[in-house]
């Protein structure tokens, strides 16, 4: 079994990965991307999960673990392995607010995009992995909203040992949610749509 953590970059899934690690499943990260101002505690990612498709057995060290895979790359997951997924879901204001802030703080321009395209490719692509996840035989997922991990820890971190089997510490979980961390809200710096 493959623990899988997933969603949009910028939802939480570092956050996820932190907790889930916290809790005792080991993660399957390559460290070349180390912590910074945009992810403070790093970014768990594991260089290999982009060329899935071309090197499925690559994910074989991942049996026993769990991997941080964005939502754009869950359909090169092999069908040679079971997972359980841990998918992130944040609103897209939040999302798009923070992809803009990092991009800013690295000093990269932002796109010119107009908001309500980019919100509109989102949502499209979001209802479009959640039908491809149903399909799927050999995985089960958990939906877990950025904002509940947020204001109760204690109970998110307990729902989601138990999917992953119960056999997780909850406290260290729970105590990696950091309300500091939380830049980018919906309703307030939220860009114009």
């Amino acid at each position: 079994m493959i623990t899988v953590v997933s969603g949009l970059p910028r939802s939480g899934t570092s956050l996820m990965m932190q907790m889930i690690v916290a809790g005792g499943i080991s993660p399957l990260t390559d460290g070349l991307r180390t912590a910074d101002e945009n992810n403070p505690k790093g970014y768990f990612e594991w260089e290999p999960a982009k060329t899935l498709k071309n090197h499925p057995h690559a994910l074989a060290a991942g049996e026993g673990k769990v991997v941080k895979i964005v939502s754009a790359l869950l359909k090169q997951l092999p069908p040679l392995y079971e997972y359980r997924i841990v998918f992130m879901r944040r609103p897209l204001e939040e999302v798009v607010a923070s992809q803009n802030k990092m991009l800013t703080r690295l000093g990269r321009e932002v796109p010119a995009t107009p908001n309500a395209a980019v919100f509109g490719a989102f949502e499209k692509h979001l209802r479009d992995i959640e039908s491809w996840l149903a399909t799927r035989g050999n995985a089960t997922v958990l939906y877990v909203d950025h904002s509940v991990v947020l204001d109760r820890p204690q109970d998110e971190a307990a729902r989601i040992a138990n999917f992953l089997g119960g056999n997780l510490d909850i406290s260290p979980m729970a105590a990696q949610v950091e309300r500091s961390l939380h830049r980018e809200k919906s309703g307030q710096n939220a860009p114009a749509r």
